[in-house]
C-alpha cells in the first residue's frame, strides 16, 4: 500500500504537472502533447503498473471507471453534499491515501493527507495538470462525488502484484 501510495505520488504523477489539458488529449509522455482528465487517470495508472485499457478506461463516465478501481457495493457516492459535509464524510471512512474521484462531468485523484483533500487532475479551468487544494478548485465542484480506493484496496493491490487484467464493467 505505501508503495503505490508513495510511487504513485511522489514519482509517476510529479511528472505530469503542467502537461496541457485538452478534451481529446491522450499523450503517453508526460509534457508532450495534451491530456483529457480521463486520460490523465488512466494513464498514470497504466505507468504505475496496472494491466488496464487506457483508453477504454479513460472514456466512460467516472461511475464506470471507478468500479473498474472497484465493486459498486464498495464504492462511497455522495451527493447534494456541501464541501464540509463531503469532507467530514471522507474522513470518517477513508485514511490517508489515494482515490479515485469521478465527479458529474470530470475525474481526478484526491489525496487525503491528515485530514486535508487535495485534488490531483488534468484541469479543464487552468489548462494542465495539477494539484491543489479541492475546496478551492471550481473542478471539484459537482452535484456527485464517486470515490474509489487506490492505495488502500487490498484487492486492488493484488490484482496489481498478479498483474491481473482490469476490465471495464459493462452495466
Amino acid at each position: 500500500m505505501t508503495y503505490l501510495y508513495i510511487k504513485l505520488l511522489n514519482e509517476i504523477v510529479p511528472h505530469w504537472y503542467g502537461t496541457e489539458w485538452d478534451f481529446n488529449g491522450h499523450t503517453n509522455t508526460p509534457n508532450e502533447g495534451e491530456i483529457a482528465c480521463g486520460y490523465f487517470v488512466s494513464t498514470t495508472l497504466k505507468h504505475l503498473g496496472f494491466n488496464l485499457n487506457r483508453y477504454k478506461m479513460a472514456q466512460q463516465a467516472g461511475l464506470i471507471e471507478a468500479q473498474l478501481l472497484q465493486p459498486k457495493s464498495e464504492l462511497k457516492i455522495y451527493s447534494n453534499v456541501s464541501f464540509e459535509t463531503l469532507k467530514q464524510k471522507i474522513n470518517a471512512v477513508y485514511s490517508d491515501g489515494i482515490y479515485f474521484v469521478g465527479l458529474d462531468n470530470h475525474v481526478g485523484y484526491v489525496l487525503l493527507k491528515d485530514k486535508e483533500l487535495y485534488f490531483l487532475h488534468s484541469s479543464y479551468v487552468d489548462d494542465k495538470v495539477m494539484i491543489e487544494d479541492a475546496e478551492t478548485s471550481p473542478c471539484f465542484s459537482s452535484n456527485i462525488y464517486v470515490f474509489a480506493e487506490i492505495s488502500t484496496n487490498k484487492k486492488l493491490i493484488g490484482s496489481w502484484i498478479l498483474n491481473e487484467r482490469l476490465i471495464v464493467p459493462t452495466n
